[in-house]
């Protein structure tokens, strides 16, 4: 018996798009984002690839987010802290709550995962502090 999938490519789309649209307004990671992307519209189509690949298990992305954000000046714990509250919020606003619960329990790994390797390539020595949860 196949097992139903825990959602669809159109729930990913839309959490993705609405997500990134709050983050593309928010006064202090809009303006960092805007920095560092110049094509909103590739982006995103790399994005819900890589959360369909996260949530559905499709194989559609094959990047390497680390190294991408590892060069990117400024990074700061409060600066993933605050992403994570948007994409909980956002995802909390989704109507597959099954969909949102995974997703937030995978954007918590990959923000704690980013910023371990974020800070380990600019202070190897320095023991690395960690997100505060919740």
């Amino acid at each position: 018996m196949a097992s139903k999938a825990l959602c669809s490519e159109d729930e990913i789309s839309r959490l993705v798009h609405a997500f990134y649209a709050r983050v593309r307004k928010d006064e202090v990671l809009g303006p960092f984002f805007d920095r560092h992307i110049s094509d909103w519209d590739g982006h995103l189509v790399k994005l819900v690839d890589f959360w369909s690949s996260m949530l559905l298990r499709t194989g559609r992305f094959s990047g390497a987010p680390m190294p991408k954000h590892v060069v990117l000046p400024g990074l700061t714990a409060e600066l993933f802290q605050h992403w994570l509250v948007l994409f909980r919020e956002t995802a909390a606003a989704q109507p597959n709550q099954a969909m949102a619960g995974q997703a937030v329990v995978m954007a918590e790994r990959i923000a704690r995962s980013l910023w371990m390797g974020y800070q380990m390539s600019r202070h190897p020595d320095a023991p690395p502090a960690t997100l505060v949860h919740g």
